[in-house]
């Protein structure tokens, strides 16, 4: 497996996305319609980052290994507020 060095605004979007995605399961109702847009808004950051036109051939598994990096990170990340990031 090919280990790919990703960029660090990609890495972030990323984490951003499993923190956000974490606070609205977790949400009450109050802050749902913010915490969807901004999954959205970092969805599309991570899928049309520019990193991915340099790796054609591996995308999903790329992929993949950003999510576990990401993963790995956010689940480091202690008390996380909703809005962090500032996206």
């Amino acid at each position: 497996m090919h280990h790919h060095t990703f960029p660090a605004d990609l890495v972030q979007a990323q984490r951003e996305w499993y923190v956000t995605y974490r606070q609205l399961a977790a949400s009450a109702g109050t802050q749902t319609t913010v915490l969807r847009r901004r999954l959205v808004r970092l969805s599309v950051l991570v899928a049309a980052h520019p990193f991915w036109a340099t790796v054609p051939d591996c995308g999903p598994a790329a992929r993949m290994q950003l999510k576990a990096l990401a993963w790995d990170a956010a689940e480091e990340t202690p008390g996380t507020a909703a809005g962090a990031g500032g996206r």
